[in-house]
């Protein structure tokens, strides 16, 4: 079958993840992965990796860790700008605080995005910056997870109800680790994993293993070490 005008002519938006946390990156190119026409060419871990990957790669956008621009001399944005005046540059920031949209507003970024949106609003934040608007995520409290009752009488949000075990999945999901492979390291079956995987869903309110990655990030999570 050939394809039609709308297929052969669609343009594929190549995009650079900066960002210090590697969970991030990987839970950000697994979800525009999910988008025919985004495509993430590279990924960055500090502002000299981000600079030679603009150069290399020419970005449609960058997304641009708020701490990793701000580091060094503060003058990442202003680079990017000079090596690539055609990319965009979209800020993320785990909390978004009055202070920093203002200094967000005041760069010569396109938009800010708070870590904390849902998979779909950040797909639809990036398209509108595509599309030529500038998105600025309002100030926002720092996220805490909703309050339980335990037995004893004290209050303890989500996250405190997941057991080690749990916990220990969580990690392994962090490093990219299939069910199989995670089965195979704690030596359980394969629906043994699922069954965690849905307990820890239902505990911490996400619907799929990209959700609860990225909720792990936006908590700050504690988990603990995993092999290779």
């Amino acid at each position: 079958m050939r394809p039609n005008n709308q297929q052969r002519t669609r343009k594929k938006i190549k995009i650079l993840i900066a960002d210090r946390e590697s969970i991030f990156r990987i839970g950000v190119k697994k979800l525009f992965s999910l988008e025919d026409d985004l495509r993430v060419v590279a990924q960055a871990e500090n502002a000299r990796q981000a600079l030679a990957m603009v150069k290399s790669f020419r970005p449609d956008l960058a997304i641009v860790q708020q701490e990793l621009a701000a580091g060094e001399d503060g003058n990442l944005m202003a680079k990017i700008r000079r090596q690539s005046p055609e990319c965009k540059v979209v800020l993320t920031a785990s909390v978004v605080s009055e202070d920093l949209r203002a200094q967000a507003l005041e760069s010569s970024a396109s938009g800010l995005i708070s870590k904390a949106d849902e998979p779909e609003a950040f797909v639809k934040s990036v398209r509108k910056v595509l599309e030529g608007e500038s998105i600025f995520a309002a100030a926002e409290a720092p996220l805490a997870g909703q309050e339980l009752i335990g037995g004893n009488g004290r209050r303890a949000r989500p996250v405190d109800t997941l057991t080690r075990r749990e916990r220990t999945i969580i990690s392994c999901l962090t490093q990219g680790w299939r069910n199989r492979e995670i089965a195979q390291h704690l030596t359980i079956t394969e629906q043994t994993v699922k069954n965690h995987l849905r307990s820890v869903y239902d505990k911490v309110g996400v619907s799929d293993r990209l959700e609860l990655v990225l909720y792990a990030i936006h908590q700050h999570l504690e988990l603990p070490p995993v092999g290779p």
